[in-house]
């Protein structure tokens, strides 16, 4: 069975997980009515995916 034969260092351990970090939500700007909104999803504003109307556009008033 492997096992080490040593104790990884504080460093060691650290430089591994220096990749682990969480990183920010990648947005990209709708074509129908410029909002920021995550990529690969319908725009909640106007409800478009790719030039196409998906969804019915719902009225905030």
């Amino acid at each position: 069975m492997a096992v080490p034969k040593r104790k990884h260092s504080n460093h060691r351990t650290g430089i591994r997980r220096s990749h682990d970090g969480k990183s920010p939500i990648q947005l990209s700007i709708c074509p129908e009515c410029r909002q920021a909104v995550p990529t690969h999803v319908v725009c909640p504003n106007c409800g478009t995916y790719m030039g196409r109307k998906v969804s019915e556009e719902e009225q905030k008033k």
